[in-house]
């Protein structure tokens, strides 16, 4: 199947604090006292090597995506941007939230791009969609065996370029920000994942989103290198689809100072070099 969109995506999750009560019987209702309950819990499970919680147990606060046309012809593929955006209003509601991505998702019947998304996003995607009765067929029924979302190896359906680039555990797993700072993109500025959980505490999921969707261009950038370097993309077709992100946030900037931000460290990252010579 040719796919005709691409979807790059990211989330942005906080613990989910009402499970602990059925998890581990602890009924304190203090919100940061179930963190560290949830916190206690994973740490016991693996031998205090590590406090993250397993993926049933985070719930959404953002999620955010790039939305591109593909297009194909001899000399392979071409990219044209036509918007980030993302969901999680102030006041969300995490079943609205999914259920806007999983019905958004069975309309565009996209390529998926991630960055560690099959391990984690997508999981987290499925298990809060099966917590709140959300259905997602296509996910499962698209495609064939060797061919779908389902298959690992297919990224023509779903490239998570974690397992892309690392070639499935050949070589050692590296971070998005890792990748970004060896080819002269942004990476990380200014937020990180581990704020998340005290700037929705804060009420600021304006921030929140903001910081997703920065994530969601350095994934894009990344995605694009990666597709040049396969030959997927010619030179002219990776300079075009990168030319469009900047022209993006020249046209969008003056109202999403986050994307201002992210051309100042994009410039500072790359020495202003922004295309392929």
């Amino acid at each position: 199947m040719q796919h005709r969109t691409l979807f790059v995506f990211d989330i942005e999750t906080v613990p989910d604090t009402d499970a602990v009560p059925n998890l581990t019987g602890f009924t304190d209702p203090d919100t940061k006292a179930r963190r560290a309950e949830l916190e206690r819990y994973h740490l016991d499970i693996t031998d205090g090597k590590n406090a993250f919680p397993r993926q049933p147990f985070h719930r959404v606060v953002a999620i955010s995506f790039l939305e591109a046309d593909i297009e194909y012809g001899g000399c392979g593929e071409s990219y044209y941007l036509k918007e980030l955006r993302s969901g999680g209003e102030a006041g969300f509601d995490e079943k609205q939230l999914l259920q806007g991505f999983f019905q958004y998702f069975e309309h565009l019947k996209p390529r998926l791009v991630s960055f560690n998304g099959r391990t984690f996003d997508l999981p987290v995607l499925k298990y809060r969609a099966m917590a709140h009765g959300i259905a997602a067929p296509r996910l499962y029924g698209a495609g064939d065996k060797w061919n779908s979302y389902q298959s690992r190896y297919s990224m023509d359906w779903h490239c998570d370029l974690l397992d892309v680039l690392c070639d499935y555990g050949a070589s050692a797993p590296v971070k998005l920000a890792e990748v970004c700072a060896a080819m002269g993109f942004p990476g990380k500025f200014g937020v990180d994942g581990s704020q998340v959980a005290d700037m929705i505490d804060a009420g600021d999921v304006r921030a929140v989103r903001d910081y997703c969707e920065t994530d969601v261009l350095n994934t894009y950038l990344v995605y694009l290198r990666t597709m040049q370097h396969r030959g997927t993309l010619d030179h002219d077709a990776y300079n075009r689809a990168a030319a469009d992100v900047i022209t993006m946030i020249e046209q969008q900037g003056g109202d999403r100072p986050h994307l201002r931000a992210f051309m100042d460290a994009w410039g500072e990252a790359s020495e202003n070099t922004f295309l392929l010579e």
